[in-house]
């Protein structure tokens, strides 16, 4: 955001105002980005709700949910790629930088029903878009874990590594946790 770069968030983890608390601790201000058209903020948890419990987005925005899948029975994720492409084409008057695509924590996706090959497809779908044609870049989080027998997951995780020019392996440290360092990159 302080580089000039519109943003497309699709936050499936936590809550806009998590994110907004981290970001003004790193003295960025996303309700402000938001305001002025920067950013566009998906927050997942509350589509969620919003979907499982009846409420309609699709009513008041005239648009399908980008979590659509979740009522439906398959697990096209379409729906949510139509949301990042729209929020990222540029318009006449939009004088933003690159656009950048975030994804916290694209697990979630299978977590809510989505299979491997359609978040997968998504992400590509998503490469093409953002990085090719529209010059910008992907950040994508997932989680993983060495001995975890989650297959689907696993899945995901090493067809993103296989992709990605640039992996960050975060984790906890060998010895258990410490006051002040909380891991290893």
């Amino acid at each position: 955001l302080p580089a000039g770069c519109k943003v497309c968030f699709v936050a499936l983890l936590q809550s806009f105002s998590h994110y907004n608390l981290v970001a003004q601790k790193l003295g960025v201000n996303l309700r402000a980005a938001k305001e002025r058209g920067q950013l566009v903020f998906l927050e997942g948890l509350k589509s969620c709700l919003d979907l499982v419990f009846g409420e309609k987005e699709e009513e008041e925005s005239g648009k399908p949910s980008p979590l659509q899948f979740m009522s439906e029975s398959n697990s096209n994720l379409k729906a949510l790629f139509d949301f990042v492409r729209t929020s990222l084409t540029p318009s006449d008057s939009d004088s933003w930088k690159g656009p950048v695509l975030l994804v916290d924590d694209l697990s979630v996706l299978l977590s809510l029903g989505a299979a491997p090959v359609a978040v997968l497809d998504f992400i590509h779908y998503c490469r093409v878009v953002v990085c090719s044609q529209l010059k910008g870049n992907i950040v994508v989080l997932v989680h993983s874990n060495e001995d975890s027998e989650d297959e689907e997951n696993d899945l995901v995780v090493n067809s993103l590594c296989h992709h990605s020019d640039l992996i960050l392996w975060a984790e906890g440290l060998a010895t258990g946790f410490c006051k002040d360092v909380h891991g290893q990159v």
